[in-house]
């Protein structure tokens, strides 16, 4: 659990850190509230389409799996962002990132459903969603001091950093589970 955890954090922490900034950097691109509106409602409707077949295709291959594509992809768009010029690139990036949203989403929580809880599972979300909020909340507070020395440019790099290193810890993480996943199995026959 706690390379789930240190995972997600990176990616949370990578997520609320670029959040405010992305919305500066395309409020710039577009010339009126209007298209700001549609490009919002872009990433929304693009995640709501998506959930459904993310969903049926968790059942299939795992949570896991697809937190690496996820943070993996994630981490390519963050390194597009600075170069988008145009509006119609905002609403593609819009759709990619409601895509991306979705699949974060819905395998979350399909990890979390799969993972073994030796306490309450509740007490296991609670611990996991206090430990992600945590990290990006003081990252979200650092960030500002930083825009004071590098330009917003630099945010966006080092998000696509964090989303790497949050798949590389999400690979530690799935091989950790199906150690245990598989020690559990034994266990469970040998009684």
């Amino acid at each position: 659990m706690k390379w789930f955890i240190l995972s997600q954090s990176f990616a949370m922490t990578a997520a609320s850190v670029s959040f405010p900034f992305y919305l500066l950097f395309i409020q710039n691109l577009g010339n009126s509230f209007s298209s700001f509106g549609f490009a919002y409602g872009l990433f929304t409707l693009s995640a709501a389409l998506s959930h459904r077949l993310i969903g049926k295709l968790a059942d299939r291959t795992g949570g896991f799996g697809l937190l690496i594509v996820y943070a993996v992809g994630m981490s390519f768009l963050f390194l597009l962002i600075p170069s988008v010029t145009s509006i119609k690139m905002v609403y593609f990036m819009q759709i990619c990132l409601g895509v991306l949203g979705a699949v974060q989403k819905t395998s979350e929580k399909v990890v979390l459903s799969e993972m073994p809880s030796n306490g309450g599972r509740g007490k296991m979300i609670g611990n996991y969603h206090f430990w992600t909020s945590f990290c990006s909340s003081f990252a979200v507070m650092g960030t500002g001091l930083l825009l004071n020395y590098f330009t917003i440019h630099f945010i966006f790099y080092g998000c696509s950093v964090f989303f790497l290193s949050s798949s590389i810890f999400m690979v530690i993480s799935y091989s950790n589970f199906q150690r245990t996943h598989k020690l559990d199995e034994k266990r469970t026959i040998g009684n």
